[in-house]
């Protein structure tokens, strides 16, 4: 099976690529009522100039909030450094450059940052996280100075956490639920394609995501088939990571190990030779006090 290689390629982009969808989950995160005169302009950057600086959907909605939505199966603490760095370049596309250097006040629309988790390590059902934290200089007072900050909002969008927001958003719950169904066909035993290719039976015959899946089965297979593939990769990697630095901690322990049972027979030797030298003196002294005598 080949390769998905385009980051924006994943089910939940694809999902999240349609205004509709995007109003409805943003209705439930938001709490409100936008309806479908509302318009929902997407602005997800491509060909980005940093290197892996990615994101999975922007967009406004209503002119009034620029919205950054991340769906990360492993939360990453540098999410707030990461969506500095983008809102700075989805601001810069969307406002006049010229605009920002006149008197009046150039009204941009407020950015908000939405991570939504679905990995299977235990995470809470909701949690801040903040640019701020990041900082080597929090001991000073910034209330003299200008100062920054940035919150990410992370919601836990697996089954048994926020119930109440997958009701409200269907396309987001439908979602949620199959990918929880994959999980459970991989835990019975089937390999992961067959598990998504029957994932996929099961939310079409329970009216979750159907028409979807059913017109892009062969794609969703592909698709899910590498997001899994990446995660599993990203396990491995973090592990040799892990074995790594414990390898390199162990050599540098017995290095100092080596180096502290060297010194010791240094010192050990040096107290030998000092204790020789000090016989050697009583020695002389008893010789010479036996000759006066």
């Amino acid at each position: 099976m080949e390769a998905n290689r385009k980051h924006k390629d994943t089910l939940f982009s694809k999902l999240f690529s349609k205004p509709q969808n995007l109003r409805e989950l943003y209705n439930a995160l938001a709490d409100t009522d936008y309806g479908e005169d509302t318009p929902v302009e997407i602005n997800t950057l491509e060909n980005v100039f940093f290197k892996d600086l990615k994101n999975d959907v922007s967009f406004t909605i209503g002119g009034k909030y620029v919205v950054l939505l991340e769906h990360q199966s492993t939360i990453s603490e540098n999410m707030p450094l990461r969506c500095l760095m983008y809102i700075a370049r989805v601001l810069e596309k969307i406002t006049n450059e010229r605009a920002i250097y006149r008197e009046r006040v150039l009204e941009i629309p407020t950015p908000e940052f939405i991570v939504l988790y679905n990995g299977e390590k235990p995470f809470p059902a909701e949690k801040t996280l903040r640019l701020s934290d990041s900082y080597l200089g929090r001991d000073k007072s910034i209330e003299k100075f200008g100062s920054l900050d940035l919150t990410v909002r992370v919601v836990n969008i697996n089954l048994g956490f926020n119930d109440e927001l997958l009701k409200k958003s269907g396309t987001l719950g439908g979602y949620s639920s199959f990918i929880e169904q994959v999980r459970h066909y991989k835990r019975s035993g089937l390999i992961p394609v067959d598990a998504i290719k029957e994932a996929i039976k099961w939310a079409i015959s329970n009216n979750m995501l159907g028409a979807y899946l059913s017109e892009h089965g062969a794609e969703v297979t592909s698709m899910l088939y590498t997001e899994f593939n990446i995660d599993t990769a990203k396990e491995v990697w973090q592990e040799e990571a892990r074995e790594e630095a414990y390898e390199e901690f162990q050599a540098e322990l017995n290095a100092k190990d080596a180096e502290i049972a060297e010194a010791k027979l240094k010192s050990d030797a040096e107290l030998a030779e000092k204790d020789a030298e000090l016989a050697r003196l009583k020695a002389l002294v008893t010789q010479l006090q036996e000759k006066a005598k």
